[in-house]
């Protein structure tokens, strides 16, 4: 897999100066220093070590800088998707697997732009209580289920669009827990459901969150700090379907991970989607949701792709990966055994050893580059022979 041959970094090296010095005044300082981690990611600034061959015959030598391992960088996340996916090979079930979204309208998205953490919060928070209570009815699944679920808070055309990604096993532990309950072919409860009761409790949380103060209003949304402005402005989406909806079944447990490693560590935008950078303007290519998933290119000046990338940068600290159910952090272990003695599953070791690869063997897979391979002689083994530091330490991870 060839690298990118241009970049976001590319794009913050030409035209971010100018942009920090024109919008001083309105960023914040995490923008600033995912702009700046972005920026200095594997260069000389970061510090980095000198590694050759050991082939006797080779001793190809080669300069390696360190990477910024800040989550909103592009060049940083292969490495991330694969450690997540080795983390996650003792989890997987054998059932089928489910991929649920659920979406914030757009008048809503608004007041998550200037309250993330707390909105983004919300809607894990009702999303996870829609799963669970809907899946819990006896008139629908009648079990205990779990699952996790990543935030994604764009669209391929960089603006603003939050959503969570959901990926649950098909089925759950019976309210005794005594054996597993599968969902019926091909489905795992319905949609429409789903939709309202998710719009309800949001608002409702929404509501609250309102009434305790804890929302704050600036800009354009200023007035929505007036209680009747405030629910006036909902009233719309309380009568509008929001969008939830669930894709076709993964084909089994061996392909969940890679898939869905796709989403957990996904940024704004891949480096291989950027096309042209120059004259003032970024090109990248996008799909048209809206035109069958057409491919299509969009051309934005530099300062208008900056100003959409950083949107998405995430409250620190902010977790955009979140587990439910008996996948809950506290009694995940105790629970999944329990599932995997249910469904009868054999040992780890036995049924998944042709997937259960080391981490570095994953990134591998995944980018086609190898961490140890000479590129020269495709022999030996690139060893570290010399470290040198960064000229100051700056390295964020935020």
């Amino acid at each position: 897999m060839d690298r990118p041959k241009l970049e976001v970094a590319d794009v913050f090296r030409r035209y971010g100066a100018q942009y920090r010095a024109e919008h001083e005044a309105s960023m914040f300082p995490l923008q600033r220093r995912v702009m700046q981690a972005i920026e200095e990611c594997r260069t000389a600034a970061l510090g980095g070590h000198v590694e050759e061959c050991d082939n006797a015959s080779c001793r190809h030598q080669r300069i390696f800088y360190n990477s910024c391992a800040n989550r909103h960088c592009p060049k940083c996340q292969s490495l991330a998707r694969a450690r997540w996916i080795e983390d996650r090979q003792s989890e997987l079930l054998d059932c089928p697997y489910f991929h649920v979204v659920f979406t914030l309208p757009e008048e809503v998205a608004e007041i998550a732009l200037q309250n993330k953490a707390l909105v983004y919060g919300l809607l894990f928070k009702a999303t996870a209580e829609t799963l669970c209570t809907i899946a819990a009815d006896p008139k629908h699944l009648g079990a205990q289920i779990g699952f996790f679920a990543v935030l994604h808070t764009w669209g391929q055309n960089l603006m603003h669009h939050p959503h969570l990604h959901c990926v649950v096993p098909g089925g759950g532990l019976s309210p005794d827990g005594v054996r597993w309950v599968p969902c019926k072919p091909d489905f795992f409860l319905p949609v429409r459901v789903l939709s309202r009761y998710f719009r309800r409790r949001f608002l409702e949380l929404l509501g609250h969150a309102f009434e305790n103060g804890e929302l704050r209003f600036f800009g354009s949304l200023q007035s929505l700090s007036e209680r009747k402005n405030f629910y006036c402005h909902l009233e719309p989406v309380r009568r509008k379907e929001w969008v939830v909806y669930a894709k076709a079944p993964f084909a089994g447990p061996k392909q969940v991970l890679d898939y869905v490693g796709r989403y957990t560590h996904r940024v704004a935008i891949s480096n291989n989607r950027i096309l042209d950078v120059g004259d003032g303007k970024v090109t990248f290519r996008y799909r048209d949701y809206r035109d069958g998933d057409a491919q299509k290119t969009m051309t934005l000046e530099a300062d208008e792709f900056i100003r959409r990338f950083l949107l998405h940068v995430l409250p620190s600290g902010f977790h955009r990966i979140r587990y439910y159910g008996y996948m809950g952090n506290r009694h995940r272990e105790e629970k999944l055994a329990q599932c995997r003695q249910l469904l009868q599953m054999t040992s780890l070791e036995e049924s998944e050893a042709d997937i259960h690869k080391d981490y570095r063997e994953r990134y591998e897979a995944i980018t086609g580059h190898s961490f140890d391979q000479c590129p020269i002689c495709r022999a030996g083994r690139m060893l570290a022979i010399k470290q040198f530091p960064a000229p100051s330490s700056n390295r964020n991870t935020s």
